[in-house]
């Protein structure tokens, strides 16, 4: 066996995959205690801004928009300005037509969720997903339940199916991977000094402190 400086092939990438963000709506977050909604916010900023930055194809869909559940976390479609939110009135994503319909258009075989609840509106389309051969990953610290019980569980029953979980920090740094290239190196330093928490404060005091950067940027 010999090693080679290739990453895995179970790594994310910019042209690998397609991004579902799912019922980020008030009506869902009023009830979501697994994570603060700050917390919720920002990570579904950090996400949103990254996928769009990267050219990563991303479906938006929610649930009952004008009746019920209102409308999508700001945050999210302020980095898809003008893009098509598909409305659905079944609570597993999968089961709708537009959206399946997109997910076929788009032609990605790995699909990364988030969204709001874990445990109905996410483990519903991973599930589905995976039992017709996509891979289906979740972006674990974007997704929010009633409970940690509730959210916890449901993420225990997708990893144990085959669901691969991250984190919204790790989605980013993912897609970059490398601080040589940088092209795209001052958008992702950008969106984590923005959206990043304590890791985004640490790239702001190095630069402004040391004037220091990742990869000798």
């Amino acid at each position: 066996m010999t090693a080679t400086p290739t990453p895995g092939s179970s790594l994310v990438s910019p042209a690998n995959h397609a991004l579902i963000l799912i019922d980020f709506q008030s009506q869902m977050s009023f009830a979501t205690k697994s994570i603060d909604a700050v917390a919720l916010r920002n990570n579904a900023a950090l996400i949103s801004h990254a996928a769009k930055g990267f050219g990563v194809p991303t479906i938006l869909t929610t649930v009952a928009e004008k009746s019920f559940s209102g409308p999508m976390f700001s945050e999210i479609t302020d980095a898809f300005p003008g893009q098509k939110l598909l409305d659905r009135t079944s609570m597993n994503t999968w089961e709708d037509a537009a959206v399946i319909e997109e997910v076929n258009r788009i032609g990605k075989t790995r699909l990364v969720f988030a969204g709001l609840w874990t445990s109905v509106c996410i483990v519903g389309p991973t599930l589905s997903a995976l039992d017709q051969g996509f891979e289906a990953y979740v972006i674990a610290d974007a997704c929010g339940d009633v409970s940690d019980e509730a959210h916890e569980r449901a993420m225990e029953r997708m990893i144990q199916a085959g669901v691969r979980p991250m984190t919204s920090l790790q989605y980013i740094l993912e897609l970059q991977r490398d601080w040589a290239r940088a092209e795209t190196y001052d958008f992702t330093t950008g969106v984590a000094k923005k959206y990043g928490g304590a890791y985004g404060l640490g790239i702001v005091y190095a630069k402004t402190m040391f004037g220091a950067s990742e990869g000798g940027h």
